[in-house]
């Protein structure tokens, strides 16, 4: 299962929620259909039919989504807190150069340069250009590496390797 979002709030009195999206596929939300809900990260799934969703204007990452069987206020706010999962197998196809990232969470970061392990990934953080985050070898310390074709020039999640050409001082002293 895939984590996709989080219920934040409660919007109106007839149930709807505003939906958190960690995905970068609103169709995830606006498309009818079955999805999970979960309590905590080792909480039992309960399966949910999605009914309808839309993105909120202001926030493109919050929709406000109305789950079967949830018609009041108070039904939704039991619903706070709760994590939206699909399955794994429920992924959209990806161009060539487009990456899932629990996909990259646990590859191992070797250098071309002297051909010596840097780290692994840990967290993708999303930014202009996204960030690997990379606990270094043999330490606690982490690294963060630009996640752009110049510097990453070889992903393989399949061998669960990635290789970087790191330009001078990205590395430091590591």
């Amino acid at each position: 299962m895939i984590v996709i979002g989080k219920v934040v709030a409660v919007f109106g009195i007839k149930g709807e929620v505003k939906v958190y999206s960690l995905s970068d596929f609103p169709e995830r939300f606006e498309v009818p259909g079955r999805r999970w809900l979960r309590r905590s990260p080792d909480g039992a799934l309960q399966p949910m039919d999605l009914i309808r969703g839309r993105a909120m204007a202001a926030k493109p990452n919050v929709f406000l989504v109305q789950w079967a069987g949830v018609d009041t206020r108070t039904a939704a706010q039991e619903l706070l807190g709760t994590e939206v999962l699909v399955e794994s197998g429920d992924r959209p196809p990806l161009a060539a150069d487009e990456y899932y990232v629990p996909d990259l969470i646990g590859c191992m970061v070797w250098n071309q340069r002297s051909g010596t392990g840097v780290g692994v990934v840990v967290s993708v953080i999303p930014a202009g250009n996204d960030l690997l985050e990379v606990r270094v070898a043999g330490q606690e310390q982490t690294i963060l590496i630009p996640f752009v074709p110049a510097i990453v020039p070889v992903v393989d999640v399949v061998s669960r390797r990635l290789e970087i050409d790191p330009p001078p001082g990205l590395l430091g002293e590591v």
